[in-house]
């Protein structure tokens, strides 16, 4: 017998759970270790905020999932991984080996330069722990006249909770304040300069205050580069993806910020064995933005690869598409589209985007 273990409940890795319960490989003994039983889908967390979805709707269910598949389901983590020696370590102390590895366990928040928030930072990843501590923020929202949220970065996961939250606030705490604060690279880097526009009037139309600074922090919030001070009473850190610590010590090839390289087969640079995809590990070969619309796609490529591996088949290659397709929710059912140069904006956008997730969510549904 094989054995494949998937670490991370990933987007991607629910695609190989997927293939393996239509697939039915004999001759493989696969085991899932994810600390969760549940899979948080990042697409509608900023849908739940701003009240259009319960929890229930954003999160996939692995149990199922894995009995279909006629995979182990281990709710543990891992934490240490031996490349070389093709094992890993549970927290619980348990060894696990294995003859193919994919790795697909998302990714934490770069917040240590607010470090000095203390209790008031609350970074957007990991998810589970944002879904657990949001309902207490907007608590506190209702609860505490002129409460001030301070959401810093502004990519497109920042703009969205920003959003989110403001509208949120509109309905639950009208007095509360959201403030977005842009780096210097301004609003929505890497998005056409129309769609900045539409985003910037859209936050000037729902009263959400921005702000182009860097921001450097304090037990009381923030100081910005250009000498304004905000007090905060939460900031939430969406300030760009940071890999999990414990890669460094797997003897995988790590680019600079401590992904795992792979190749376009999303195969280890140097461990053959290993697969890795979403936010766990980075292309050499492509330029691919950390986006779970690359998590998603790469999906399928992982599962046949995987497989394939298993069995001495050919494997397959992801090509990213170069102008990938963004819908950004902004509060309210109203969303704006991005794809390269082409933008728009509406309910409808809205109502696209809600179609796309529920069929997504649809598809590992039990």
């Amino acid at each position: 017998m094989k054995k494949l273990v998937l670490v991370g409940g990933g987007h991607a890795q629910l695609s190989v759970l997927q293939t393996l319960a239509t697939s039915r490989v004999r001759g493989v003994e696969a085991t899932l270790i994810t600390p969760s039983a549940h899979q948080n889908y990042s697409g509608m967390l900023p849908g739940w905020m701003a009240g259009h979805y319960t929890q229930e709707q954003c999160r996939i269910d692995l149990r199922p999932l894995a009995q279909a598949a006629g995979v182990k389901l281990v709710l543990d983590h891992v934490a240490q991984l031996d490349a070389p020696q093709r094992c890993a370590t549970l927290a619980s102390g348990q060894r696990v080996d294995y003859d193919v590895l994919s790795l697909d366990i998302g990714s934490g928040t770069a917040s240590a330069a607010l470090a000095a928030l203390g209790d008031k930072l609350l970074p957007i990843k990991p998810l589970d722990n944002f879904f657990a501590i949001w309902p207490s923020v907007l608590a506190r929202a209702q609860a505490q006249q002129g409460f001030h949220l301070v959401v810093v970065g502004a990519g497109a996961g920042g703009v969205e909770v920003a959003l989110a939250a403001r509208y949120a606030f509109s309905r639950a705490a009208p007095a509360a304040q959201v403030t977005l604060v842009a780096a210097d690279t301004g609003l929505l880097p890497g998005h056409a300069p129309g769609v900045q526009r539409r985003v910037r009037q859209l936050a000037q139309r729902f009263g959400l205050v921005l702000h182009q600074a860097q921001a450097s922090a304090t037990a009381q919030g923030l100081t910005l580069s250009n000498g304004q001070v905000l007090a905060a009473d939460c900031v939430v850190a969406a300030t760009g993806a940071l890999a999990a610590p414990w890669l460094a010590g797997t003897g995988l090839t790590l680019d600079d910020a401590g992904y795992v390289l792979v190749d376009a087969h999303h195969r280890s640079l140097s461990q053959p064995e290993v697969f890795a995809a979403g936010d766990t590990c980075a292309r050499q070969d492509v330029a691919m933005a950390r986006s779970g619309v690359h998590a998603v796609f790469a999906g399928p490529v992982l599962a046949h690869n995987l497989l394939a591996t298993v069995s001495g088949q050919p494997l397959h290659t992801y090509q990213p598409k170069p102008r990938p397709l963004y819908l950004l929710a902004c509060g309210p059912r109203y969303a704006v589209a991005s794809w390269g140069d082409w933008s728009a904006q509406g309910a409808w956008v809205w109502y696209w985007k809600n179609w796309i997730d529920r069929r997504f969510m649809r598809r590992f549904s039990a």
